[in-house]
C-alpha cells in the first residue's frame, strides 16, 4: 500500500535573480494553503463515516451504476482499492464501525469526553487529530468491531472469500467432544482488518522521528491492540446433545464473546495507556522509562488528553455544558468533575415506566404504566 499522495508545492529557493512580483507571491501562497487544506480534508475523513450512512450490499448494486466505492466518503486509496477487490465486506466493515462507536460512547457515557460524534465524515470531529488516550481507544475499539462483524458474516455465509473458522480442535477437548460446529472465523477476521484498517496508515511516508510518524505508529499500536482483544477473547462454546437433555455428546465450536466484555477489556487498557515519543531512529519509545514497555495488546498515547470541560473549536471538544450529572456521586459523573466547578441547574422530569407487571396463564406479561417524578441535574 505505498504511494500515497502528497500535496506539496514546489518553491524554488533560487529566483534566477529575479525578484518575485507581488502577485506571484499571492499565487504561491494561495497555492500551498488550498494544498495544505486539501490534506487536512484528507486526513480528517475516515472509514468510519461509513458506520453512519448504511453500505448498499452488492445484490443490491444497480447494472449501469456508478462503482460503489467511489461513492464512500473516508477511504485511503488503500482502502478505495479492497474495496474494489472486496465489495462484499463493506457493508460489514460499516457494521463493524457502528459498533465499536456504540461501545465507546456505551464506555464513556459518564466521561466528560463521551464519544460524541459530529455531522461530518471525521465521524469525531477535530478531538481525533490530537493523540490523545481517548483517540487510542476509538481507534483501538473501531478495528475491534471490524474484526466482529466480518468474523461473524463469514460464519454466518455472507462472504464469498470465507466461511465456518477452521481453527484446530483445542488440546484439552475432551476426546468424546466433538469438534467442527461452525463458528466464528476470527482468523480470516483479523487478518482482513489488519489489512483494511490499517491500509491508511502504512500508506502514508513521513520523515524519520517525525511527530506526524509518531502518530502514525500510535494508530497501528492501538488498531493491533484492538484486533488482538477480539482474536484472544474468542473462545469455545458447546452444544449438549443426547436424550432427555443427558449431555451424553458435545459439539464444540469457536465463538467471539460478546463485544461488550471486548469493550471492557479496550476500557481497562485504556486507563493504563502508556505515554510515548518517536525517537530520533524512528521508534516509539515511553516517555517514562520506568514504567514497563507496552506489549502489541496496550494502547499508547503521544499527546496529553484536553480537559474537555469548555466548547473548543481548535481541538474539537464539545464541553460538558447541557450534560446530566449525578449529584450523589463523587466519580467522573458527578457534577462537581462533569460540570468542571461550574455549578448546575436542577429541573424536574416526568418518567414513564412499565410497573406491577404480571404473567396471565397462558402466555403473556400484562404491565401497568407507572409516572414518577424526578430531579436531574445539567451542567451550567
Amino acid at each position: 500500500m505505498q504511494g500515497a499522495l502528497l500535496w506539496t508545492v514546489p518553491v524554488p529557493g533560487n529566483w534566477g535573480g529575479l525578484r518575485p512580483t507581488m502577485p506571484s507571491l499571492l499565487l504561491l501562497f494561495t497555492a500551498a494553503l488550498l494544498s495544505s487544506w486539501a490534506q487536512l480534508l484528507t486526513e480528517a475523513n475516515s472509514w468510519w463515516s461509513l458506520a453512519m450512512n448504511p453500505v448498499q450490499r452488492p445484490e443490491m448494486f444497480i447494472i449501469g451504476a456508478q462503482p460503489v466505492c467511489s461513492q464512500l466518503p473516508g477511504l485511503s486509496p488503500g482502502q478505495r482499492k479492497l474495496c474494489q477487490l472486496y465489495q462484499e465486506h463493506m457493508a460489514y466493515i460499516g457494521e463493524g464501525a457502528k459498533t465499536g462507536i456504540k461501545e465507546c460512547q456505551y464506555q464513556f457515557r459518564q466521561r466528560r469526553w463521551n464519544c460524541s460524534t459530529v455531522d461530518n465524515t471525521s465521524v469525531f470531529g477535530r478531538v481525533m487529530q490530537i493523540g490523545s488516550r481517548e483517540t487510542a481507544f476509538t481507534y483501538a475499539v473501531s478495528a475491534a468491531g471490524v474484526v466482529n462483524a466480518i468474523s461473524r458474516a463469514c460464519r454466518e455465509g455472507e462472504l464469498s472469500t470465507c466461511g465456518c473458522s477452521r481453527t484446530t480442535r483445542p488440546k484439552d477437548l475432551p476426546r468424546d467432544w466433538l469438534w467442527g460446529g461452525c463458528g466464528d472465523n476470527v482468523e480470516y477476521g483479523y487478518r482482513f482488518a489488519k489489512e483494511f484498517v490499517d491500509a491508511r496508515e502504512r500508506e502514508k511516508n513521513f520523515a524519520k522521528g517525525s511527530e506526524e510518524q509518531g502518530r502514525m505508529l500510535m494508530n497501528l499500536q492501538n488498531n493491533e491492540a484492538g484486533r488482538r482483544a477480539v482474536y484472544k477473547m474468542a473462545d469455545v462454546a458447546c452444544k449438549c446433545h443426547g436424550v432427555s437433555g443427558s449431555c451424553s455428546l458435545k459439539t464444540c465450536w469457536l465463538q467471539l464473546a460478546e463485544f461488550r466484555k471486548v469493550g471492557d477489556q479496550l476500557k481497562e487498557k485504556y486507563d493504563s495507556a502508556a505515554a510515548m515519543r518517536i525517537s530520533r531512529k524512528g521508534k516509539l519509545e515511553l516517555v517514562n522509562s520506568r514504567f514497563n514497555q507496552p506489549t502489541p495488546e496496550d494502547l499508547v498515547y503521544v499527546d496529553p488528553s484536553p480537559d474537555y470541560c469548555l466548547r473548543n473549536e481548535s481541538t474539537g471538544s464539545l464541553g460538558t455544558q447541557g450534560r446530566l450529572c449525578n449529584k450523589t456521586s463523587e466519580g467522573m459523573d458527578g457534577c462537581e468533575l462533569m460540570c468542571c466547578g461550574r455549578g448546575y441547574d436542577q429541573f424536574k422530569s416526568v418518567q414513564v415506566e412499565r410497573c406491577h407487571c404480571k404473567f396471565h396463564w397462558c402466555c403473556y406479561v400484562k404491565c401497568k404504566k407507572c409516572t414518577e417524578i424526578v430531579d436531574q441535574y445539567v451542567c451550567k
